[in-house]
């Protein structure tokens, strides 16, 4: 021992045994030592840590959502999306769009990280039969407040436009709840920020209702399915379990699109839209839902464009719907 550590050393020449009645202080001493060793230890392990992540400044990642998820909806940034994980939207995806025809725009919202991510973000195209969504929305935050009485005859009509995709359905829904006026006012509360309801039902020149030409990006439909997930002050936990039952109950013949590759037992919510914009040759085709179960719980979008057929579109989204599955996992 050196000098510093033991208080009861002795000088050199001196070799006397310590007598029984320093014994107990010498012992006494030792112990002061060891303790001040335990203690530097200490401190010095937690000073070789000092720049890990620690609770108070780790990025929080939101809990898995069910039908009452966490209250706090994950927000994203650029530095989260940076730090945690690379974009699902890879070069393989981008590979295989850059050989499809027409165009593509995606987002999808990672529940588990809190992290979106985008594929050609700012694209706006036509919703198709996926405004019907947005048209339930805007019913039900309207009988949450009082605007419309809730009626059997709604319930019944909001069953048939969403599991059955129908069309009459939703235009007399689109008439109920004010039209493009009162669409536009929801998606304002929403934050939906590139969505511009269609001002026409009966459109010149077009075969089809005019409210599958409402225009929107693929981040607003994102933003648009979070009220449905998340809790939010435009919707209660009672009509977001209502909505989302609707949308997991799809007619079979609609069994594709963000549902594509996702394996039996996962929880799948959804809604399609396609429509042909010029003839039979130039088709939208639209696909958004939540998907949640076997350790992924994300919110997705994708709309396309300029698919030669329906079924062009379809599979480009099932391709691009499978991707997503097996790298969000």
């Amino acid at each position: 021992m050196s000098p510093e550590s033991c208080p009861e050393s002795m000088p050199a020449a001196t070799h006397r045994r310590a007598s029984p009645s320093r014994i107990p202080l010498t012992i006494a001493g030792v112990l002061v030592v060891i303790a001040a060793l335990i203690a530097l230890i200490v401190r010095f392990d937690g000073s070789t840590h000092s720049g890990a992540r620690n609770d108070s400044t780790a990025p929080s990642s939101h809990p898995k959502s069910t039908y009452a998820p966490a209250t706090v909806p994950p927000q994203s940034t650029s530095t989260t999306i940076a730090t945690l994980a690379a974009s699902p939207f890879d070069a393989a995806v981008a590979a295989y769009a850059a050989e499809r025809s027409g165009t593509i725009t995606a987002a999808v919202e990672n529940l588990v990280t809190g992290q979106t991510f985008y594929y050609n973000p700012g694209v706006v195209q036509d919703e198709a039969s996926v405004v019907k969504v947005d048209i339930m929305a805007t019913l039900l935050a309207q009988q949450l407040h009082g605007a419309i009485p809730a009626t059997p005859g709604q319930q019944s009509l909001l069953s048939t436009m969403i599991e059955e995709s129908d069309n009459d359905s939703a235009t007399a829904l689109w008439d109920q709840v004010g039209g493009p006026t009162a669409i536009a006012s929801f998606d304002h509360k929403a934050d939906m920020t590139s969505t511009t309801p269609s001002a026409c039902v009966t459109c010149a020149n077009f075969p089809w209702p005019g409210w599958g030409l409402t225009t929107t990006s693929a981040s607003d439909q994102v933003t648009l399915l979070r009220q449905f997930v998340l809790p939010n002050l435009l919707l209660t936990a009672s009509q977001r379990r209502y909505a989302l039952g609707l949308m997991e109950k799809v007619a079979p013949s609609e069994s594709w699109g963000v549902s594509g590759g996702v394996p039996p037992g996962v929880t799948i919510a959804l809604k399609n839209g396609w429509l042909p914009l010029t003839g039979e040759t130039d088709w939208q085709v639209n696909s958004e839902g939540w998907v949640n179960g076997l350790g992924r719980d994300y919110i997705v979008a994708i709309l396309t464009t300029g698919s030669p057929t329906e079924q062009y579109g379809i599979d480009t989204i099932n391709y691009l719907s499978q991707s997503l599955w097996s790298q969000l996992g």
